[in-house]
């Protein structure tokens, strides 16, 4: 079968590389893809979000299913378009996919069939949202109604930081139209925890737990980015939580959307705020996380063709019955960035080691904004590379994935030195006697 994986980042290179390996794909194409798909597939130049050709590609190449990466496609559609070509896809519909595409649709959603998630109002007016934060002695987070490539969320400590948010987000447009609404909730302490489920009909297959690393700089500092770091599995996601969140934040949200006549199919991405109260819901996406499905392929072990095509053909099941199989090791993935992402940075700069990364043991690294320019490899986004290893525990992972970054070099290359410490700290706190706990 050929296999069609939509999208050019460090996702849709794992998606790729893990789909090669099954025994079910002769060719994997990926549309546009990036220099590192280029190793483990075959590019094609076709925009995520140029529907027409993508379907004309998969009709003339006979691709047999195609997983779609991002999220802009979903939302306008591609899989409704897809479907009805009679082409095989996965991912959810447009109007499912409305549960990322819009925050104040999810957060409705939330409040409509009791999903635990912070108090919020929301705004279509600037001098109404400036009146309510004035009035709130609490912190809060400002979000773009609309998608803005995981940039969206403004976390605020102080009151000041909200009203800058509602003019950058609602005044100045930074956003365009995605910030026509806001949502401003109550900012949640806790730890975050990423949670995919593959959902087809009332069957839900929960992934292992990840954690991501939102803030740009150490120790949580700096604006929001789309994630510079992940690690799996997260030690806080025991199995009596996995269990309440499956029960308190997952069926729910599937049973929601099977009411409101938008039923849901492909991997609903739950990111969590794990507060002394439970689990409260940050935000739903309706795709892979983006940079936690890198080390989620690493220890998948369980093939992602047959599991993806029981997706979308309504018999997940018996992977239900059965469990997937996961590498025991954990992984951790580091973001090696371009110099002022999340904001403005140049492209077009050489990168070298990556040979010499790729010779270390359980390395593996996922081009995430890579390009190829007169025989060189060269950035070409924000997030430039996923470097991502196995280890017999995390502190070994990270120790790995480490070293796999210090034989890369672009300039401005900035990344955070801290990926998994929080969990590698609470290893040590409770298991004093492991591996895992010994030294950074």
């Amino acid at each position: 079968m050929k296999v069609l994986v939509i999208g050019k980042g460090g996702r849709e290179h794992a998606l790729c590389w893990k789909m090669r390996q099954s025994p079910r794909v002769q060719a994997v194409y990926c549309a546009p893809g990036n220099a590192g798909t280029a190793q483990d597939a075959i590019n094609i130049d076709i925009e995520p979000t140029d529907i027409e050709r993508l379907v004309r590609f998969a009709q003339q190449e006979g691709i047999g299913l195609t997983v779609v990466g991002p999220e802009e496609p979903l939302a306008l559609g591609i899989v409704d378009a897809f479907e009805k070509e009679g082409l095989r896809i996965f991912g959810p519909t447009k109007a499912a996919a409305e549960l990322e595409a819009s925050k104040v649709f999810a957060k409705e959603l939330m409040r409509q069939f009791d999903i635990p998630t912070a108090d919020f109002r929301i705004f279509d007016d600037p001098d109404a949202a400036r009146k309510y934060i004035e009035t709130r002695d609490y912190p809060v987070v400002v979000k773009a109604d609309g998608l803005a490539g995981g940039k969206g969320a403004v976390v605020c400590s102080t009151k000041e930081d909200a009203l800058a948010a509602v003019e950058k987000i609602m005044v100045q447009q930074a956003f365009g139209q995605a910030g026509r609404r806001i949502v401003i909730e109550r900012r949640l302490e806790g730890q975050e925890l990423s949670i995919l489920a593959l959902i087809s009909g009332r069957t839900i297959v929960m992934l292992e737990p990840t954690q991501d690393h939102k803030a740009a700089f150490d120790e949580d500092r700096g604006p929001n980015t789309g994630g510079m770091g992940a690690y799996c599995p997260a030690p806080i996601g025991t199995p009596e939580l996995m269990r309440e969140i499956e029960r308190t934040v997952l069926v729910p949200a599937v049973h929601g959307m099977r009411r409101l006549h938008r039923p849901f199919r492909g991997v609903l991405y739950a990111g969590l705020m794990i507060t002394p109260q439970g689990p409260r819901v940050l935000e739903f996406n309706v795709r892979f996380g983006d940079p936690e499905t890198q080390p989620l392929m690493v220890r998948l072990k369980t093939d992602l063709c047959a599991l993806l095509e029981a997706v979308v053909d309504g018999q997940l099941e018996t992977f239900a019955e059965q469990g997937l199989e996961w590498d025991s090791r954990p992984a951790v993935c580091v973001v090696l960035a371009s110099e002022g992402y999340p904001g403005p940075y140049q492209k077009g700069r050489t990168i070298t080691g990556l040979d010499r990364a790729a010779q270390l043991p359980d390395v593996k690294v996922f081009h995430s904004g890579t390009k190829f320019s007169d025989g060189r490899i060269v950035t070409d986004g924000g997030r430039v590379l996923s470097v991502t290893a196995l280890g017999e525990n995390l502190l070994e992972a990270k120790r790995r994935a480490y070293e796999a970054v210090r034989c890369i070099e672009f300039a401005g290359m900035f990344y955070r030195r801290d990926i998994a410490d929080r969990a590698i700290r609470r290893l040590r706190f409770t298991q004093p006697g492991s591996e895992a706990s010994t030294g950074l």
